[in-house]
């Protein structure tokens, strides 16, 4: 059984098109499948309309978290549900085709246990896609998660991997992309041509920030590595400014290279500088002790209302 996640935010006005699109499709290709709904926190009837399709169809399951978890611990909640030998999740707003669900679970089939889209094309305006492959080969080359270019946001899982996120794997201030890139599996990754939509993201730039660095902060050591880097060569930096000092001091010179050092303004320029610096690292450590601290908390990452 294959099952769908259909990831629902202000989605009453979407649900049912997208289960009957889906359910046609999957049904001419003798697909067994269940059809997750899992709604996160939506302030509209999306969750009402959710409930009535699962009332009508016994292959639908709905769902409401109890507030806006963002879609990645939507994800979370759904893997910890669902039923299905493999499991994949779409949006609301048709950016995913539907042969591409297909593809993917053929590819399944074939012994795949990862399966991975990623967009080659976006068309969300220049600017836009200028920062998201910025994004994506800064977070390539610092972490230890390669994302395939464009990147990805969707996937088809196994329900050994589906297994191990439920078990294994800690979802406080992190994603399911990350995680299961970061689990290995040799994923096989398909590209595809993302539709146009006309629909406005509610992926806002705060929550595009905050998993910015919460992928940043999860799966790479580069922040910490840098503070020891910075250290070492204001160590450096000041060791040669001593010996320069030194040297005009005792040559009673009052400039270096012609450039005139009054004493009290070398010194406040450099106090700033390290002050700077220190507050700098000071920020880095903090940001991975505050990580730590929701970690052992041990707060749920989300909570999954009865109904």
């Amino acid at each position: 059984m294959y099952s769908i996640i259909l990831l629902s935010y202000f989605s009453e006005n979407r649900i049912n098109n997208v289960f009957n699109r889906v359910s046609k499709a999957l049904e001419s290709e003798n697909i067994p499948f269940e059809f997750i709904i899992m709604d996160d926190g939506s302030k509209d009837k999306s969750y009402e309309v959710a409930l009535n399709l699962e009332k009508n169809d016994n292959r639908v399951k709905a769902y409401q978290l109890s507030k806006n978890y963002t879609s990645h611990y939507s994800k979370f909640a759904a893997f910890s549900v669902c039923n299905g030998k493999c499991a994949t999740s779409i949006p609301d707003d048709e950016q995913m085709p539907l042969e591409i669900l297909i593809k993917m679970y053929r590819y399944w089939e074939m012994g795949h246990k990862i399966v991975m889209p990623h967009r080659i094309s976006r068309n969300d305006g220049r600017l836009k896609d200028l920062f998201s492959n910025f994004y994506y080969r800064i977070m390539n080359s610092i972490t230890d998660v390669s994302f395939p270019k464009g990147g990805a946001d969707g996937f088809l899982i196994d329900r050994e991997i589906i297994d191990l996120l439920n078990d294994k794997i800690s979802k406080h201030n992190t994603s399911t992309t990350v995680e299961v890139l970061r689990l290995g599996f040799d994923p096989i990754f398909i590209p595809f041509e993302r539709p146009i939509v006309k629909n406005k993201s509610r992926w806002t730039f705060k929550k595009k920030v905050k998993l910015a660095f919460d992928t940043l902060l999860s799966s790479s050591t580069f922040p910490i590595r840098f503070i020891s880097r910075l250290g070492l060569l204001s160590f450096i930096f000041s060791i040669v400014l001593i010996i320069s000092l030194a040297y005009v001091k005792i040559a009673g010179k009052t400039s270096i290279g012609g450039v005139s050092m009054p004493g009290w303004t070398s010194i406040l320029a450099f106090v700033s500088f390290f002050s700077g610096l220190i507050l700098l690292s000071l920020g880095i450590v903090a940001e991975y002790i505050w990580k730590i601290h929701e970690e052992v908390k041990d707060r749920p990452s989300f909570i999954i209302k009865r109904k």
